[in-house]
């Protein structure tokens, strides 16, 4: 009995030691296999590292104000006999806007003309009358005061009706009229709009660190969205005296000339200001560049042993303009590297440049994608 169970332990311990060796070695044989297949080359583009001077600026974003503006409103109340302007109109100062129904101001006007021409008649006799001693001078001054007040009753009746005169304060472009013929229109209420259109100004704000950049004078650009990639030229003209405490910013103010009105106010605007001469930077493509917490790097593509490898270096990076980014250390001009296809790249990989146009990503200052 002793020497079956030994024998069945025996045939056991072979078979499965069988079993599990063969299993072994043939894991042994497929890892060298596999650790030693030669990896097939990695499809990338590349780029070489180029140099060009870039203009330094200073970017902000501001809104569009005009120089005047305002609602414009009557002081006195009324009926509206007439509307003397159309909705958009370009308007000159001094023009009338408005009228309101004044026949009872004016009728009680003829009635103070008429008391005040019989006060100067009187003042005058009383005059002759007193050279010749028939009057007291008390009487006299008491005459010149009737006259005085029938005068002064004339200048206010006359404001009064002025004041159912609704002008234009500046020259500018009216709005669209809030008010319409016939209407009761009481004092202070919004007749229309009134915009001053050229010049106009933009106000934006700088951190206070770039207080020593800007200046009266100094020249600037904006773009708007309403003219895509059309530039307008102003000027500095005003600087805030003082920095907002709230969020440690000055406010600049431009002047821009409008002669076609193209720029409104309220409009949003992107500022550009030089703040200094053209340096000359060294520039690769945003996609090359692997950023991470530790540093950035990017690949650069060597020649060895007639094969093409990827090599990992570190860089520092600088300002980014469109798809492009400037290197401050670390890369050479005219030095090759690798700007697609990173993630399938590592230390002495070996790679195959594909130099089709379709596959090379945006490299662009001024990029400008399709809406799709």
């Amino acid at each position: 009995m002793f020497k079956r169970m030994l024998i069945m332990l025996v045939v056991v311990v072979v078979l499965f030691g069988g079993i599990f060796g063969y299993k072994a070695i043939g894991n042994y044989f497929m890892n060298q296999f596999f650790d030693n297949m030669p990896m097939p080359p990695a499809a990338i583009t590349a780029t070489k590292v180029s140099q060009d001077s870039w203009q330094p600026y200073l970017n902000a974003v501001g809104s569009f104000a005009a120089v005047n503006s305002t609602e414009l409103t009557t002081e006195a109340s009324g009926i509206i006999s007439r509307i003397q302007f159309e909705n958009g109109a370009t308007i000159k100062k001094g023009q009338l806007l408005v009228q309101l129904d004044d026949s009872v101001d004016q009728a009680e006007l003829a009635r103070l003309l008429a008391a005040e021409k019989l006060a100067k008649l009187e003042q005058s006799r009383l005059e002759r009358l007193f050279r010749d001693k028939g009057v007291s001078e008390l009487e006299l001054r008491r005459r010149e005061s009737e006259a005085a007040q029938a005068s002064a009753a004339v200048a206010s009746q006359q404001a009064r009706i002025a004041q159912k005169s609704l002008y234009a304060p500046f020259d500018g472009v009216a709005g669209i009229r809030q008010v319409s013929l016939g209407q009761l229109l009481t004092g202070g209420t919004a007749v229309v709009s009134l915009q001053s259109l050229d010049p106009i100004y933009l106000n934006f704000t700088l951190p206070e660190q770039q207080l020593t950049m800007v200046e009266l004078g100094k020249p600037l650009s904006v773009q708007v969205d309403a003219f895509g990639e059309q530039r307008f030229s102003g000027e500095i003209t005003a600087i805030a005296p003082a920095i907002r405490e709230s969020s440690r910013s000055i406010e600049v103010q431009a002047t821009f000339a409008n002669p076609q009105h193209q720029l409104r106010p309220g409009m949003f605007a992107r500022v550009q200001l030089n703040s200094g001469n053209g340096t000359q930077v060294t520039l690769i493509p945003q996609t090359a560049v692997q950023f991470n917490p530790y540093g950035n790097s990017v690949f650069i593509i060597t020649e060895q042993e007639g094969q093409q490898t990827a090599q990992q270096r570190f860089i520092t990076t600088g300002e980014t303009r469109g798809d492009l980014i400037a290197v401050t250390a670390g890369l050479d001009v005219g030095e090759l590297v690798a700007t697609s296809g990173l993630l399938k790249l590592r230390n002495g990989a070996v790679v195959n440049i594909v130099e089709n146009g379709t596959a090379r990503p945006s490299a662009d200052l001024n990029p400008t994608p399709a809406n799709q």
